[in-house]
């Protein structure tokens, strides 16, 4: 656990200061076949300060918390942005907006910590009962990670945080042959939580690995989809992934400014008027988001961001210094992974808004499409054009599922996706282990309800 009273350190601080304490971490064991093949248990702490004047940010960073070192960082961040100042030989009067907040937020487990070897042996009873119950398989492995994120922030402007948010998560990847061919099917599990909120008793997720062992057995079985544009049902995996990649990157202020298509649909029709698109801060009708933020890194209070309302491009995602040159509020976004990383633009909780229809309903609808359950690799650009892999999905024929289907892809342009939805599920599912890779790694919170819609699908 780390403490220091920050407010000792802010006569050191001159123009607009931030100073940050953050330590990370880690715990990772896997098991393939049920051998070990990793144990490590790792952490990295330090201070971080960044200071801002006339449009410019100095930065510095250490890993040494000791009091010089934390006084040191203060004055070598000042150091740094009036160099560059001097540099640019520019009196640019930028003044970022004011935010002031205040929040403390533990979510350290109050369950008895688990050894190493106790974690082994619940891999182990995991992979025991897979082994006994589907002889078949080629292969299975298990993943347990842990990871624990602790800051401790004070700005300038008086805001003061403090934040223990840990992910607890496990991977179950079973493969299996079929004619020559290798067929895989991975799950996660856990979420919001240390790994001792969600794996002390393994026997709870025998079923949930009978159901992943039956999709597998199914999509080994399966057919080749048929190419085209074909109407669709996402679940929530994959409508979150495209509510987080196509959607959500494209409104990030920063990739705004970078050349990002959602700048010229402000105020725009970009969707069916049944989506609202929010990056939720924290709570979800009374429910605790995956990624709970409530005092971003630069100290504004965190607040939900509707992007999209009723169709329409409402909202960007903002720090202080897109907000700034927007001319708006921020909306505490502003989000560093490590200590040595700086604060950018980063989506928390992104999904679309639940709608009134039962999964029931959604594939009554379809008379010849599928129902596509989740993603794996993928990608997506600024001009929100998407392609995104389906490791697992189902036929609908005549408005009821079919054969599985083999893996395959989607693709298209994200806004013009979204005008073809005309149903949405009532229900809201997270995904367990979401992780965003712009710049920094950094957890963030993907899902949502079902979306019914059309979406160019890969063939054989």
């Amino acid at each position: 656990m780390i403490y220091k009273d920050l407010n000792q350190y802010s006569g050191h601080f001159s123009e607009y200061t931030e100073l940050r304490l953050q330590e990370n971490r880690n715990n990772r064991i896997s098991m393939v076949n049920g051998d070990v093949m990793g144990n490590s248990v790792s952490s990295s702490s330090g201070v971080s300060s960044r200071v801002y004047k006339e449009g410019n940010w100095g930065f510095s960073s250490s890993p040494d918390l000791s009091d010089s070192a934390v006084e040191y960082v203060v004055r070598s961040a000042s150091d740094n942005v009036r160099f560059m100042n001097d540099r640019n030989k520019m009196e640019c009067g930028f003044i970022l907006p004011d935010t002031c907040g205040h929040y403390e937020m533990d979510l350290t487990t109050q369950i008895s910590r688990n050894s190493q070897k106790q974690w082994i042996d619940f891999l182990k009873d995991i992979d025991d009962y897979i082994q006994k119950k589907y002889p078949n398989l080629t292969s299975r492995t298990i993943v347990l990670a842990g990871l624990d994120m602790e800051k401790s922030l004070l700005t300038s402007s008086g805001s003061t945080s403090y934040s223990m948010t840990p992910r607890g998560i496990m991977y179950v990847s079973l493969s299996m042959e079929n004619n020559g061919e290798l067929v895989e099917l991975m799950d996660v599990f856990g979420g919001l939580g240390q790994l001792e909120d969600h794996f002390l008793d393994p026997t709870q997720f025998y079923a949930n690995i009978d159901s992943l062992a039956d999709h597998l057995s199914r999509k080994a079985d399966g057919v080749y989809t048929d190419a085209g544009m074909k109407d669709v049902i996402l679940d929530a995996d994959l409508a979150g992934i495209l509510a987080h990649e196509a959607i959500g990157h494209t409104t990030e202020a920063d990739l705004v400014l970078g050349g990002s298509v959602a700048r010229e649909y402000m105020g725009r029709q970009v969707a069916s008027e049944l989506v609202t698109l929010i990056d939720y801060a924290n709570s979800v009708e009374g429910k605790t988001c995956p990624v709970p933020v409530y005092i971003d890194d630069e100290g504004t209070p965190s607040e939900d961001t509707v992007i999209i309302k009723d169709g329409e491009l409402k909202s960007f995602m903002h720090n202080k210094d897109s907000a700034r040159h927007f001319e708006t509020t921020p909306t505490g976004n502003a989000r560093a992974y490590a200590f040595s990383d700086e604060p950018l633009i980063r989506m928390r909780n992104t999904a679309i808004k639940p709608g009134t229809n039962t999964l029931e309903e959604m594939i009554a609808a379809i008379d010849d499409g599928y129902y596509l359950m989740k993603s794996s690799n993928g990608q997506a650009d600024s001009t929100s054009e998407f392609m995104f892999g389906v490791p697992l999905g189902y036929e609908i024929r005549g408005g009821k599922l079919g054969n599985a289907i083999k893996d395959t892809t989607i693709s298209g342009v994200a806004f013009d996706v979204l005008k073809t939805i005309d149903m949405i599920s009532s229900d809201m599912t997270w995904s367990a282990g979401g992780m965003c890779g712009k710049k920094q790694w950094i957890p963030v919170g993907m899902g949502g309800p079902a979306i019914k819609c059309q979406v160019n699908i890969g063939g054989r």
